[in-house]
């Protein structure tokens, strides 16, 4: 195994790279991971493949030469505050959750069999863990790693369990126990996060924390205003009898979510001058544009057929372009299919005509 640490500093941005060599079947693969100091490292792999040493010691070069080159430095042979898992599938899929529009905020605010849970504006990623080894699982199920601080707090829970919930920093936000002295799949959400709540207070998990459900209309209502008040992502409601289904419905659902503000995942379609990117969004046959963004100075410029995550006000019915769109982040745990038109609000739902 052959691997390469490195970092970038400025006055704005704090950034790991790492890159492995490894063994793999009859042949040999790279991986990468990267991300900002102190959060979760993204992963991934420069061979689809197991490729012969040479040609995988000569993609490896030329990564490493390539972040060099763009201002990285080597610290050594391994980042002491990160760890980094290897890219693989683990075959562990959340549950994803339709989303619901205003008129259906009311019914679901008023009917008392749906809990309400804060949506945070973090990372997907389950927490699994298996003979005392803890993994991040990203939302295609892809290993990923995790911060020390986030290890420690995982490791310091008794037994084996798998938690969904979100990543935020170097602070994890859980919001279901989907395992935990086996499968409590079945189970209905009241049952599970009651266990889960019980499981996080048997541990020092400092850097885990409890998101709680709500129940009564009015108390789910005065949370929903804050929320929207204090410029939150959103909202889910789950319904407290649900089992835990992985994959996302065809329609409707019994987790369901609500964004107080508009986000949309686009494809990379090009690279403009002065630090934009043009966007594009699946139709169902093709990409069809979507508008520009730009990237704010100091973020690393994603590339042509990269996906990536905006906010943005509205989009225009007439064009499909993205209104004042701000760039959020790479997106590294979904599919194409994941980036369509059907996401799009446009104006007449948002603002008044």
């Amino acid at each position: 195994m052959q691997s390469v640490s490195l970092f970038y500093q400025d006055g704005r941005s704090d950034k790991v790279y790492r890159v492995e060599l490894l063994p793999s079947g009859d042949g040999f693969v790279v991986n990468f991971a990267y991300g900002r100091r102190g959060s979760a490292l993204n992963s991934g792999t420069k061979t689809s493949h197991p490729v012969a040493f040479g040609v995988a010691r000569n993609i490896f070069d030329r990564l490493v030469a390539e972040k060099m080159n763009k201002g990285y430095r080597e610290v050594g042979a391994a980042v002491p505050s990160y760890n980094v898992a290897k890219v693989e599938n683990t075959g562990v899929l959340p549950q994803l959750l339709n989303p619901v529009s205003d008129t259906e905020v009311e019914s679901l605010l008023e009917d008392n069999s749906f809990l309400l849970q804060q949506k945070l504006d973090g990372k997907r990623l389950m927490l699994r863990k298996e003979d005392g080894v803890v993994t991040g699982i990203n939302r295609r199920g892809v290993a990923c790693g995790l911060p020390e601080s986030i290890l420690r707090s995982a490791r310091a829970l008794p037994g084996d369990y798998l938690i969904d919930g979100e990543i935020i920093g170097e602070t994890y936000h859980a919001f279901d126990l989907i395992e935990h002295r086996g499968s409590l799949r079945g189970r209905g959400f009241k049952d599970r996060v009651v266990a889960l709540l019980n499981l996080l207070a048997s541990g020092q998990a400092q850097a885990m924390h409890f998101v709680a459900p709500i129940h009564g209309t009015p108390m789910k209502r005065r949370m929903f205003e804050s929320w929207r008040e204090e410029g939150q992502e959103g909202v889910v409601f789950k319904r407290s009898a649900a089992p835990y289904i992985p994959g996302r419905p065809a329609s409707g659902g019994d987790q369901l979510k609500f964004k107080f503000v508009a986000t949309a995942s686009v494809v990379v379609t090009g690279v403009n001058g002065k630090r934009s990117v043009r966007l594009g969004l699946h139709d169902g046959q093709c990409l069809v544009p979507a508008g520009n963004v730009t990237i704010p100075v100091g973020r690393e410029i994603p590339k042509a057929g990269d996906f990536i995550e905006v906010r943005y006000l509205y989009a225009f019915p007439e064009s499909g372009s993205l209104f004042q769109p701000v760039y959020l982040g790479v997106r590294d745990d979904i599919t194409l299919k994941e980036c369509s038109t059907a996401q799009l609000k446009f104006k007449t739902e948002l603002e008044p005509a």
